[in-house]
């Protein structure tokens, strides 16, 4: 049964997938008004959402509240997901409300992932510091070598999954990157100068870190 259900997730994962990328490619507006027709970008993003939907049923097989509460914020995960390939953009509609869900989660014992006030304040911490740590890293490379909405998605991030799984999913958005940036190098399809936005990267890594990483950190 749990097999079957992870299939029907996946496929409307799949679904989902498909819709946000529709979506991103008119919302938010481009500034020439024109619509994205169909591309790569397409079974990129819905390949995500498969993938997203299928792991969020093997990760919650029978948690149901737990399911619910990470899987809304898993459809906004892929549609940022879907927004950032299509325009490079990470909406605040959509980054700076997972802040109060995840202090709402915590202060009515729902969350999935931060449960002690100690896990708490390190979250916090960690959603202050590491943010603040990569822009300031950033800097010398010049304007738009991390969005904004990075920074916001991370601080959200920080303090629904805790710090433990905020530096799994940047430590996999960067390994993630670099396995795709030397592909595409070996295969001359960018050079070692080509812009490639992190965004994306981050995004996989964040939805590893709720969906398949361990529970428990490691010493």
């Amino acid at each position: 049964m749990t097999q079957l259900s992870i299939a029907v997730a996946a496929v409307l994962g799949l679904g989902w997938g498909l819709a946000a990328d529709r979506l991103a490619a008119r919302w938010p507006a481009h500034t020439d008004g024109a619509i994205r027709p169909l591309d790569w970008r397409t079974p990129v993003v819905a390949v995500v959402g498969a993938a997203a939907g299928g792991l969020l049923v093997w990760r919650f097989p029978a948690d149901p509240p737990a399911l619910a509460l990470v899987g809304l914020v898993v459809l906004g995960v892929v549609v940022l997901f879907a927004t950032d390939l299509d325009q490079r953009l990470l909406p605040d509609l959509l980054t700076l409300p997972l802040i109060p869900y995840a202090l709402v989660l915590f202060v009515t014992g729902s969350s999935p992932y931060v449960h002690a006030p100690s896990e708490l304040l390190v979250a916090a911490i960690s959603a202050v510091i590491l943010p603040l740590g990569m822009y300031l890293l950033s800097l010398p490379f010049g304007p738009g070598a991390i969005g904004l909405g990075d920074l916001k998605l991370l601080a959200g991030f920080g303090l629904l999954g805790g710090a433990w799984r905020l530096v799994s999913a940047l430590v996999f958005g960067a390994v993630a990157a670099a396995i795709v940036i030397l592909v595409l190098v070996a295969f001359r399809r960018i050079t070692l100068k080509s812009y490639v936005p992190y965004g994306p990267f981050l995004i996989l890594g964040c939805l590893w870190a709720l969906l398949v990483l361990s529970d428990v950190a490691p010493l």
